[in-house]
């Protein structure tokens, strides 16, 4: 039986965890289900496997496995064999002698009787032994789920023996509860075909218990292929390297790591440095073992077809229809070969949308493979066929050996063309051609279009990439607009980690010479420098206001808007009457479309003015409008972060379901374009605290307080502060909780906030300093917050910070007056629309009726606290509420602890009889002990078993006949 590899205790696992798949097939499998994962090889279906059978293995769960190889495809029941090789003769000891001696004849540990030299499929005899032994292996493996429950895992089940498959196939709708399987299968073999032999043979589905969940392992994201590349000690890539890696092997990991260590071979071999490393024109090296595969499909092909191939590989986005154009009369007719050959995904497209290859590396290895007249014979056919100008310029530019005006021109339309299309990735790769086809002499032309593809590559996300192009300009740059523009694409493309360019500032300030102009450009960064690096919002705003004077007096438009919405948001945070003015105009016609877009502008600055005053509605209407024409077209980085915001509001609004798949999805935009990670990890944190387990919030927000603190972002790390003391509040930590919201707060009074909404921590606080015995310094925190709130008629915060206040004075002793204040501002949170905040006040006032004696005004408020929070999904503070409202209860009805009839059960069940006695319904015992129904009735089952009980009234009548004791 093949087991997953144990490491040595301290060793970093090498693989990455595939956390989505991963907690899929765990819920799946839970429930006594089949689950079937497919992918191509390398995709990692082994890795997820022999991962859910370490965990399950740690759970109690008993482990059969086997995975078959192809030679052991012909040979009968080698999978039983394997997975049965730790059976003991206790487990065979219930079969009856026939099932016995046919199931030890199969496993080998018996010579095969008389006349049956064949195995168990011999002849008629044959067929009845098959039977026989199907049924022993039945019996088995039900009495393996006897004592707990047990995972079948078959690996690789395309492999599996004919013999076998029969068997599982059997039992699969056979074996009772406490049965799962779960089998893995190469998605070159579809689930519909034998995985063990010829037609009419057992499909991998048909292994699995119904119903059956068919889940492919997805590619991994370039952020896993980074970990990936990291455990496995290769060399630390430049982002935009790690990039490409990722795009080559298709997220493929077995890919990536071969790729890695080829060029990691090319790099060490010819002795070349960081900057001599391959650029987005260059190839990447292709090690045998991925090309090997490829080359045999391609020798395979008829000639016809391959050239077809040829033509398509060239062709920057090939279609049916450009290939016919470019001489390729039966394209269709090829490429149907080329799918039966494994290279190309089917079905095959209509004529006009894209094919797609199987393999992202099939277009390197065939042009490696191809006579080099041929692939410029392709590029020549495919340059005259074409009528898009992207597609023309990239041709004509394969077919150019050295600089030319005419190309470079070209290649410079190409981009523009595919700007205007939403395609900055193309844009800013067809810029850096141009400029690398731009002869010499013309060096103004060659900077401007590097430039101009920086900023295409800021735009698409490529951050690396756009820094390589800045600092290829500034080599070459003497104009101080040139140069003042190339320092911007610097600073801009670091992201949230604006500590690390300190140096630039001055340089770049020298270079703008005194020109008004460019001061504007370079004074707009510096606030945000001042307000991140620096931590101050006051020296920020006169950064703001300088730029927006500077850019208004030169005419551009684009840094005026940028630097107004700046002035606004600060004036927001310092509580300065003039903050509605000065958004409003920056919303003020002439618009700039750009800044109009961009998660820095006044659009995406007036959802947060909405926030604060209450008006949640209002600002999900302008996120989501903002997020669909991002979507359309928009940078990485204004996507990302307009998705936190939409999540933060969705949040506010009690919609914790679609807060968690938008928090989700901006993190996932933040890991592929390579942005600075704080504010994504930051929204998954607030996300999964309302949505999602507190366990894998807690870790959100450590990531979010690491990436705050790598990139030294002052603007982001109070808020990441603020949701760890969060999580640490509702889990009880209340002295970390008090640490970690007092540095929030001292980070944000130093910064200079002064309205209470814009970061809302001092309820939090005040509640963490009750919850730790300091009232004092919680009346102090709440005062604050109080002042500025009531300047700035900030209702929601004020109902907030009197619930706070109802907790401190419950702390106190206080109760009356405390239960009358959480009334009061439960009332006021609902009607400003703030339910999970309403919902906290009424947990918060079940709290105090329960010490005022109570219990039925307890009751009922931990119920309304519980309705609020399913209604919102909120599942996490719905535990919560119901672990108080249960604890409510239990004060109120002691369950008996031992006794004539509680020492026959265990826990679970003693609390499950004691509610049954108290008239709860099964699906009302499993809300309160957190449970599933199944658990509760499969309790209760065992309890009348036990106590000899046939009905609920039986209980009843038992519990309260004979007391405990």
């Amino acid at each position: 039986m093949t087991e997953p590899t144990t490491l040595p205790a301290g060793t970093r696992p090498l693989t990455v965890r595939r956390g989505a798949v991963h907690d899929t097939v765990r819920t799946h499998l839970a429930r006594g289900r089949g689950v079937l994962l497919t992918g191509p090889t390398g995709i990692g279906r082994t890795t997820v496997t022999h991962q859910l059978i370490a965990d399950l293995r740690g759970q109690g769960h008993r482990i059969l496995h086997c995975s078959p190889s192809p030679v052991e495809k012909n040979t009968p029941f080698l999978g039983l064999i394997d997975l049965l090789a730790d059976l003991g003769d206790d487990a065979l000891a219930a079969l009856a002698a026939h099932e016995r001696a046919a199931l030890e004849g199969a496993l080998l540990r018996s010579a095969p009787r008389a006349g049956t030299g064949r195995g168990a499929e011999a002849g008629p005899e044959g067929g009845r032994e098959a039977l026989v032994l199907r049924i022993a292996v039945r019996k088995v493996v039900a009495l393996l789920c006897g004592a707990g429950p047990c995972l079948l895992v078959v690996d690789d089940t395309q492999w599996l023996d004919r013999a076998t498959a029969d068997v599982l196939n059997y039992i699969a709708r056979r074996v009772g509860p406490g049965f799962s399987v779960l089998a893995t299968l190469r998605s070159e073999t579809e689930p519909g075909p034998s995985p063990a032999g010829p037609d009419g043979a057992v499909s991998a589905l048909d292994l699995c218990p119904r119903p059956v969940r068919q889940i492919p392992v997805p590619p991994m994201t370039v952020h896993e292929i980074a970990e990936l590349l990291e455990r496995h000690d290769q060399p630390p890539w430049p982002r935009r390297l790690v990039a490409r890696l990722h795009e080559a092997s298709g997220g493929n990991p077995r890919a990536a790591l071969e790729l890695s260590a080829a060029l990691d071979e090319r790099v060490r071999t010819q002795g070349l440095d960081g900057t001599e490393l391959p650029d987005c024109l260059e190839a990447l090296p292709v090690p045998d073992c991925l090309r090997r595969p490829l080359v045999d499909r391609i020798d395979a092909l008829p000639a016809h077809a391959r050239d077809t191939l040829v033509l398509a590989g060239a062709a920057v986005r090939p279609t049916v229809e450009l290939l016919r154009r470019a001489g390729r009369r039966h394209a269709g007719a090829d490429l149907d070969v080329c799918v039966r050959h494994g290279l190309v995904r089917a079905p095959v497209p209509s004529d006009h949308e894209a094919i797609t290859f199987l393999d992202p590396l099939t277009p390197v290895v065939l042009r490696a493979e191809t006579p080099y007249e041929q692939v410029m014979a392709a590029h020549r056919a495919l340059a005259d066929a074409s009528d898009d100008a992207v597609e023309r310029a990239h041709h004509i530019a394969r077919l150019t050996a050295a600089p030319d005006p005419a190309v470079a021109a070209g290649l410079s339309a190409a981009a523009s063309a595919a700007r205007r299309r939403g395609a900055p990735r193309t844009a800013a790769r067809l810029g850096r051609m141009a400029a690398a086809y731009t002869p010499a002499g013309q060096e103004y032309a060659d900077v401007d279009r590097r430039l101009t593809a920086a900023e295409d590559a800021i735009e698409a996300g490529d951050l690396g990439f756009a820094r390589q192009l800045a600092h290829e300009a500034l080599g070459g740059a003497e104009r101080p607009a040139d140069r003042v523009r190339a320092w911007n694409v610097v600073i801009d493309s670091c992201g949230q980690a604006m500590a690390e360019i300190a140096d630039v500032f001055p340089e770049a300030v020298r270079d703008a010479a005194g020109d008004p102009a460019l001061l504007a450009q370079l004074h707009y960064r510096m606030s945000w420098r001042a307000w991140m690096v620096g931590g101050s919002a006051a020296r920020a705003h006169g950064h703001a206001v300088r730029a927006a004077g500077l850019a208004a007096r030169t005419g551009d438009r684009y840094t005026e808007l940028m630097a107004l919405t700046q002035q606004a948001a600060l004036e927001l945070f310092l509580g300065l009457p003039g903050a509605e003015a000065t958004l409003a105009a920056a919303l003020a016609a002439p618009h700039h479309v750009p800044a109009m877009t961009h998660h820095n502008g006044p659009l995406y600055l007036k959802y947060r003015f909405h926030l604060v005053r209450d008006e949640l509605d209002a600002a999900r209407t302008e996120l989501r409008a903002l997020v669909y024409r991002l979507r359309q077209r928009g940078s990485a980085d204004s996507l990302s972060q307009c998705l936190i915001g939409l999540a933060q509001v969705e949040i506010q609004r009690g919609r914790c379901g679609p807060a968690l798949t938008i928090a989700r999805q901006s993190l996932r935009i933040t890991e592929e374009a390579g942005l600075s990670q704080g504010p994504a990890w930051y929204a998954v944190a607030l996300a999964e605290t309302a949505g999602g387990s507190l366990s894998r919030a807690l870790t959100a927000a450590e990531a979010a307080r690491r990436h705050s603190e790598d990139d030294n972002d002052r603007l982001f790390l109070p808020r990441a502060l603020h949701a760890e003391g969060r999580i640490r509040l509702f889990r009880g930590q209340s002295e970390r909780a008090v640490e970690l919201l007092a540095c929030t707060g001292e980070l944000e009074t130093a910064q200079g906030q002064r309205d209470p909404a814009t970061r809302r921590w001092h309820a939090d606080l005040a509640e963490a300093l009750a919850a730790t015995g300091r009232p004092d310094e919680a009346d102090a925190v709440l005062a604050t917050g109080r002042r500025q709130a009531e300047r700035l008629a900030r209702t929601g915060v004020l109902a907030t910070l009197d619930r706070a206040a109802a907790v401190v004075a419950a702390q106190r002793g206080e109760l009356t007056d405390a239960a009358a204040l959480l009334e009061s501002a439960a009332g006021r949170l609902r009607i400003s629309g703030y339910p999970l905040e309403e919902a906290r006040a009424r947990v918060a006032l079940g709290r105090v009726r329960r010490r005022l004696g109570d219990e039925g005004s307890a009751h009922a408020a931990f119920a309304a606290a519980l309705r609020v929070f399913t209604k919102a999904d909120a599942r996490p503070l719905a535990v919560l509420a119901r672990a108080e409202r249960d604890r409510a209860q239990d004060d109120a009805v002691r369950l008996p602890e031992g006794g004539l009839w509680s020492e026959q059960l265990t826990s679970t069940e003693q609390s499950v009889v004691a509610r049954v006695a108290q008239g709860a319904s099964n699906r009302e015992i499993a809300a309160g002990l957190v449970v599933s129904v199944k658990t509760v009735e499969a309790a209760l089952t065992r309890a009348y078993r036990k106590l000899g009980a046939k009905s609920r009234v039986d209980i009843t009548r038992m519990v309260m006949s004979r007391p405990t004791a």
